[in-house]
């Protein structure tokens, strides 16, 4: 844990090492997550195809999706955060707890500009624990007369040795848009959602916490998140998967993409002002923990002490502060 940020920085990769072969490694192509393994075991899909040349956007991990989502006129698509190298801020260090933690950023410059023309920076702020992987951002604006709007959105693909067994919780009574049927917007009926066809879904206004079942080993993934209204539910299918290079035909079975993000509505960013978001990814083999309302879903400002507001107060405490409320109301195997 003792090598410099500007060491590491030199290369393309960041490793997150806890011990007990549980290890987090991103490439700094993106700042994408591109493996996860809690025991030695993966928790997360990259294809056999996914190009890392440093120019395409990685086929699988956790992609960065900043600052439009979707097809955009201004640019690529899913935006340019994904596909632009971002800095080490710090290299991984071990904390008191045994946990591991690095920070990476992304500042507007001379590409980002001439395709959106607005200063901005975020701060990505990842730690490993044992069975836990926290994200947490900050997206701040420091111009003193430009206002921005932005998507965003953590494009997680998480691994499954059959998507058709998996069910995802959390999702009963929310609207989505279903992007297989040009947009339509549908309420979803069912307790659990299952993935049996070509899905490509914005739910919107979902609640903190989804768990996915059926991941690896049998396991259930919980993903917690604040500040992200919106997920994303997607799978190729055969026919999709066909249509894209970077993909295998065979590879639909083994990925679900489960995406915390701000996508349906814009966040608006003005003047001088942050905006915050964090997700926790948690590998559990405890039968599914619901939490009562009081305790997790109203999560809020005065949750965590004073009222917040986001044109006084830096990126790093609040988020820190947040994510001990998360990780105290978490259960623990």
């Amino acid at each position: 844990m003792a090598t410099t940020a500007a060491a590491v920085a030199a290369t393309s990769v960041v490793v997150l090492d806890r011990g007990n072969n549980t290890t987090c490694t991103i490439n700094l192509h993106g700042a994408t997550v591109v493996s996860w393994r809690v025991n030695n075991q993966e928790q997360l899909f990259v294809s056999k195809l996914a190009s890392f040349d440093g120019k395409k956007a990685i086929r699988g991990g956790i992609p960065f999706v900043f600052p439009q989502f979707g097809a955009w006129s201004f640019g690529p698509q899913h935006g340019f955060a994904r596909i632009t190298r971002w800095h080490l801020d710090r290299a991984p260090e071990r904390l008191h707890n045994g946990d591991v933690e690095a920070i990476f950023s992304l500042m507007d410059n001379e590409f980002t500009r001439s395709i959106w023309n607005y200063q901005f920076r975020i701060t990505y702020r990842l730690i490993l624990r044992e069975k836990e992987l926290h994200f947490h951002i900050g997206v701040y604006n420091p111009s003193k007369d430009l206002s921005f709007t932005f998507n965003m959105l953590l494009h997680t693909y998480l691994k499954v040795p059959d998507v058709r067994r998996c069910q995802i919780t959390g999702l009963q009574g929310c609207h989505f848009i279903d992007k297989t049927r040009e947009g339509a917007l549908y309420q979803e009926g069912r307790e659990v959602v299952t993935v049996n066809e070509w899905t490509d879904r914005i739910y919107q206004h979902t609640p903190q916490e989804h768990v996915i079942t059926n991941v690896v080993s049998g396991r259930k993934m919980r993903l917690h998140k604040y500040n992200f209204p919106d997920t994303v539910i997607w799978n190729p299918w055969i026919d999709r998967s066909r249509e894209m290079s970077d993909f295998g035909d065979d590879e639909f079975p083994n990925m679900l993409c489960v995406e915390a993000g701000n996508v349906s509505a814009p966040v608006i960013l003005l003047p001088g002002t942050a905006f915050e978001a964090s997700q926790i990814l948690q590998v559990a083999k405890c039968p599914y923990y619901k939490p009562t309302k009081d305790r997790l879903v109203n999560i809020n400002y005065n949750t965590v002490g004073e009222s917040y507001h986001s044109t006084s107060h830096t990126t790093g405490s609040f988020i820190d502060v947040v994510s001990e409320v998360q990780r105290r109301q978490m259960p623990f195997d």
